[in-house]
């Protein structure tokens, strides 16, 4: 006679006390994010650097620029893509920009019923270059240069912080004190992270990626003139070479890729904002051929300039 076997599945374990606070402060965090925001796609809150955003649906890819910040969703998912490097983030992970980067941003999580909700706080680089000096234990440098950009853990510490940062709403009166004491805490717990390390190296003077850092900068306030990277290693104090590849750990593209895609982004928003023609937009963005940036921008945005800037006008009127 066979007998059967009975294969007993483990229990569950019950989660942690860990979990536990980090879900009920997400939760808490969603709720008030959700209350304040209302139907509104996005919010720039009366607390300074702070802004909310919700989707009731995924997004189609949107082309933007990414300041330093810390984008905190405590709902739904998103996508943001630098170079050809994908970063996916939810509850239980930030996305940390360092640099000023353009992307490509999707939301990728959201309903009706669940919708998208993200915090998004700008990143004082002068605050962070504060709270280093008075560390008296500095960890050491990273040994290679890494992407601007990462993803980190949301942990019950940093969501407990962007509580108490929203609760100052119920309490203007102590906006003006306490939410730069609560976004010097934030831009802490960031600091104690591994990946605070990205932003660690490119805040502290005489680092390699802050130097590769001032290049950017001076990319981005000059990227209407012509590009030459003897001129951008001067700026930076290094090699062509070393600059070039240092560039490209930071940001995944060379400078050349990090001109054009500034470019392409201000162009398309003048045209979609200030009503400009394409060949009228790709001149003051620093183009002498207009054929050239009708070939550059339907190859970053698929299609003709005016025909893509019509299409996002249908999009926003539907909206």
């Amino acid at each position: 006679m066979e007998t059967a076997t009975v294969h007993l599945l483990a229990p569950t374990p019950p989660p942690s006390s860990s979990a536990r606070r980090r879900e009920e402060l997400r939760a808490q965090l969603a709720g008030r994010t959700a209350s304040l925001i209302g139907s509104a796609a996005s919010l720039a809150t009366s607390i300074p650097n702070l802004t909310l955003y919700r989707y009731t649906a995924p997004s189609v890819p949107d082309w933007v620029s990414y300041e330093p910040s810390i984008a905190l969703v405590v709902q739904g998912k998103k996508r943001v893509i630098l170079g050809g490097t994908h970063f996916d983030y939810g509850p239980s992970r930030f996305l940390l920009t360092s640099l000023d980067l353009p992307v490509t941003s999707q939301v990728i999580g959201a309903s009706p019923e669940a919708p998208y909700l993200c915090l998004r706080l700008k990143l004082d680089i002068a605050v962070v270059g504060e709270l280093l000096s008075r560390d008296p234990d500095p960890a050491p440098w990273p040994r290679k240069s890494e992407p601007a950009m990462a993803t980190a853990e949301t942990t019950a510490e940093l969501l407990d912080a962007f509580c108490r940062l929203m609760d100052l709403h119920h309490a203007p009166q102590d906006i003006g004190f306490m939410s730069g004491l609560i976004q010097r805490e934030i831009i802490y717990r960031i600091l104690q992270s591994a990946e605070g390390q990205r932003l660690r190296a490119i805040a502290t003077l005489g680092d390699s990626n802050q130097r590769t850092a001032r290049a950017i900068e001076w990319i981005r306030e000059h990227y209407t003139q012509p590009l030459r990277m003897e001129t951008l290693a001067r700026i930076a104090c290094r090699g062509v070479s070393t600059l070039h590849h240092h560039f490209r750990a930071l940001t995944s593209m060379t400078p050349l890729q990090y001109q054009k895609q500034l470019r392409l982004y201000e162009a398309r928003r003048r045209m979609l904002v200030d009503g400009l023609d394409a060949a009228s937009a790709a001149f003051e963005v620093g183009y002498e051929s207009a054929s050239q940036f009708n070939r550059e921008y339907c190859r970053v945005f698929g299609q003709p300039p005016m025909r893509d800037v019509r299409a996002l006008r249908v999009v926003g009127e539907g909206a």
